[in-house]
């Protein structure tokens, strides 16, 4: 990326991004964020400069390409949440383990009332992550039971290439939400035991 832009790339923060020049074209948003967990940039520009700027970065082979499986299974191994699988309407920022998010004293949002609530009367599950010893594989939406009772469905699962063991994200019981609890994922008829591990599964040592 350094020889395509004309911006020091060490000087952008994490989680900051400056107005470059890449690939011969202005006015692109350069920012220092990723859903991969992975330290790298986002770029932002017109949809009628993407050949060139694609070209441009290919060209030297120093960049390799990878597809929405690849990177869904980078932000699972980091622990990042996915809207439809870990969020979505039915959940709160409390129960994902999102609430640093919330700022409840900053005036009146869609929803404050039910989280201030919430907030003072405790969640009554949470979002975990999960492995599993046996050569299985969760997939989303597979049945989940705790102490052998109905408890939900896997929200995202995946074979880790990085850790070489099944891991995955479910809601839990807050009882049973615990690390090192054990439960219970349905693949293909049989269930199969998983453990309650802390996320994230894998933490890049380079990730600021």
């Amino acid at each position: 990326m350094a020889r395509h832009t004309d911006v020091n790339l060490d000087d952008i923060e994490y989680y900051h991004f400056v107005i470059a020049t890449v690939a011969g074209v202005p006015n692109v948003i350069l920012s220092r964020t990723g859903y991969t967990g992975e330290d790298g940039f986002e770029l932002y520009f017109d949809a009628s400069h993407a050949v060139e700027i694609w070209n441009a970065l290919m060209s030297d082979g120093s960049v390799v390409p990878a597809g929405l499986g690849a990177r869904d299974t980078l932000r699972l191994e980091m622990g990042m949440a996915l809207y439809g699988n870990d969020i979505d309407d039915t959940t709160t920022p409390y129960e994902a383990g999102l609430g640093w998010l919330v700022k409840l004293k900053k005036g009146e949002f869609v929803g404050k009332a039910a989280l201030e609530r919430q907030k003072a009367a405790g969640i009554p599950r949470k979002l975990i992550g999960f492995t599993m010893p046996d050569r299985a594989f969760p997939r989303h939406g597979y049945a989940v039971s705790c102490a052998g009772a109905p408890s939900g469905e896997v929200r995202s699962g995946t074979m880790s290439p990085t850790l070489g063991i099944a891991i995955g994200t479910a809601y839990l019981p807050l009882d049973m939400a615990k690390e090192g609890t054990e439960f219970e994922v349905e693949i293909r008829g049989k269930r199969l035991p998983a453990v309650v591990q802390k996320m994230p599964f894998y933490k890049n040592a380079s990730h600021r």
